[in-house]
């Protein structure tokens, strides 16, 4: 999606550049010239770019700062998300950032623990991920026997049983379904009752300042903060905030995910 974004700004940019102009000097040019064109209409270029501009505009001032759209592509976060689903980002909610630089202009809030978020892993900057953030800049966070403890504390879970997937999660009929406590915040996990490989990621970290511990919600399948070679999210690398599905397209559309929140 980032090749998207660059070429949003770039024609938003080259667009308003040539309506600038022409305001400012071609259109006086021409008059003066008498060069307008015979049926009196303006130059293609400038007429093209009189019409786009505005929408572009809009369209980039709408995906930098208030909502941005991300397509699922993967059973990470499992139960909570599914492949195929399309989701909007909040934009604003950890401050207003500039287009593809993702440079924090203005502060308003800070990312919350439970938050399901959309970044930039630090191995992979040029590609957008998303996780649930579990540990907070002073945190130590722990992971053991399918366990999450935060500064010593276990949280607490809930059985709800077997899964069901389907789609392209049908892989993952059989896992067992929790409900985790994530110190107040509810949300349903993933776990395999037979691993299939030895490392469960189990290990304890101490998140610095100004970084996260993030990790997916299919516990068992996922590629987080426990495998990372520096295990941590920057606070610069954040996105925006994860909060509703509009749609989910995996072999078909399914109608009864449309309009979900993402808890």
């Amino acid at each position: 999606m980032r090749w998207f974004e660059i070429a949003l700004v770039a024609l938003t940019f080259v667009t308003g550049l040539v309506w600038l102009l022409d305001k400012l000097y071609l259109a006086k040019y021409r008059a003066a010239r008498e060069t307008l064109l015979d049926d009196g209409s303006e130059p293609w270029y400038v007429d093209y770019s009189k019409a786009f501009f505005p929408v572009l505009l809009v369209v980039l001032i709408l995906r930098s700062f208030v909502a941005e759209p991300f397509r699922i592509p993967s059973n990470s976060m499992m139960p909570t998300l599914l492949t195929g689903d399309f989701i909007l980002v909040n934009k604003f909610t950890y401050g207003l950032r500039l287009p593809i630089t993702n440079k924090k202009v203005v502060s308003i809030g800070e990312p919350r623990r439970g938050d399901v978020v959309v970044f930039r892993p630090p191995h992979h900057p040029d590609q957008d991920w998303i996780k649930r953030i579990v540990g907070l800049p002073g945190d130590t966070v722990a992971y053991r026997n399918n366990t999450v403890f935060i500064n010593g504390t276990p949280m607490a879970y809930q059985p709800i049983g077997i899964y069901e997937g389907k789609g392209s999660g049908r892989e993952m009929t059989g896992a067992e379904e929790l409900e985790e406590n994530l110190d107040g915040r509810r949300h349903r996990v993933l776990e395999r009752i037979a691993l299939p490989f030895p490392d469960q990621g189990d290990g304890e970290w101490e998140v610095p300042t100004g970084h996260y511990f993030v990790m997916g919600d299919n516990r068992d399948n996922s590629e987080d903060s426990r495998y990372w070679q520096t295990h941590f999210l920057p606070e610069e690398n954040l996105r925006g905030k994860a909060f509703l599905i509009w749609m989910n397209i995996d072999g078909g559309i399914d109608t009864s995910r449309i309009g979900s929140s993402i808890q």
